[in-house]
């Protein structure tokens, strides 16, 4: 495993971070899998030198967080343990969800519950919330961090003027600042390098992009695509303009320099996006203790500026997504 600092804070983490989705309660998506699936799958993560696990309250509807905390146990305290607040948790409870101290105040406390810690290592914003001024949203997070309820704070997709007015407020007020953003990024989607990429860059903030797969698109041929569980039954995957402008060359173009590697399609869009400077560590999500193995094993592919230029060659613009 490599590490590195994440963003301008001195924390070290794992150069790839394990997404957390994939285990929880099946009732919520069809494609989650059970407790016993996420014991196994954090185990393994930690013995190949994974240190860094991503999570979130509306996961599961706080299973998957219970699920890490319980897999983790006594030596949670030795990993950095990342989740997140806005999705509603209650459909009968309209102060459940979004940004308000309230939501921020109530749900980081079951959080920290449910993983059993009384710090969370990383909290974040999981999307930018319309309704709630970004001055009391900003005041909540910092009292967190002083009450030692958190310890860094980190935003989620939104759009690179919203993040750039949330850090410019937070120094204008002297409050904590947003230290990571976790945004949608990977090779079949590469809106972020316009804006929000640059912007990280100039502030220091560490990136981890969620989706480094697209959902899938990447690590199997185009044709393929939709033959999985969770692209048969992920409404989500169709509304993400992966297959547009360019995609399915961009695929295709994945494949052949796999085959040319001797290496999976996954493996190669992974090494892409470990090959960007301002990414620190890739969010990545599995089903399957040999696609997490396989993922690890991709930090020692390497390319070259040539290679690079040809998987990025096709892609053209598309519409924003992965903000709502």
């Amino acid at each position: 495993m490599e590490y590195t600092t994440l963003g301008d804070t001195g924390l070290t983490v794992s150069r790839l971070c394990l997404g957390c989705m994939s285990f929880g309660d099946p009732d919520w998506r069809e494609w989650v899998r059970g407790e016993e699936f996420g014991h196994e799958l954090v185990e393994r993560a930690r013995e190949l030198g994974i240190n860094f696990f991503d999570t979130a309250n509306m996961y599961s509807r706080g299973e998957s967080e219970r699920i890490l905390g319980d897999a983790l146990g006594d030596d949670i305290g030795e990993q950095v343990v990342a989740t997140k607040v806005f999705f509603p948790m209650d459909d009968d409870d309209p102060n459940s969800g979004g940004l308000s101290r309230k939501t921020i105040e109530q749900q980081l406390d079951a959080s920290r519950e449910r993983l059993g810690v009384d710090t969370v290592d990383l909290y974040q914003t999981h999307r930018y919330d319309y309704d709630t001024p970004v001055e009391e949203t900003l005041r909540a997070l910092d009292d967190a961090v002083r009450r030692e309820k958190v310890r860094y704070i980190g935003g989620s997709s939104m759009w690179a003027h919203q993040f750039a007015d949330m850090l410019h407020t937070s120094d204008g007020l002297g409050l904590e600042r947003f230290a990571t953003m976790q945004n949608h990024y990977n090779l079949a989607y590469r809106e972020e390098e316009r804006e929000m990429l640059p912007l990280c860059e100039r502030e220091g903030i560490g990136v981890i992009p969620w989706s480094p797969l697209a959902r899938g698109f990447l690590a199997r041929p185009h044709e393929e695509y939709r033959t999985t569980t969770r692209a048969e039954t992920d409404d989500y995957a169709e509304a993400h303009p992966y297959v547009d402008n360019g995609g399915r060359e961009v695929n295709e173009r994945v494949e052949e320099l796999a085959a040319e590697k001797d290496a999976s399609m996954a493996q190669i869009a992974l090494a892409w996006l470990l090959h960007k400077d301002e990414v620190d560590a890739p969010i990545i999500g599995t089903s399957s203790i040999e696609h997490l193995e396989e993922a690890v094993a991709a930090l020692d592919i390497s390319l070259s500026d040539s290679e690079i230029e040809h998987l990025e060659e096709p892609y053209e613009p598309v519409p924003v997504s992965g903000h709502e």
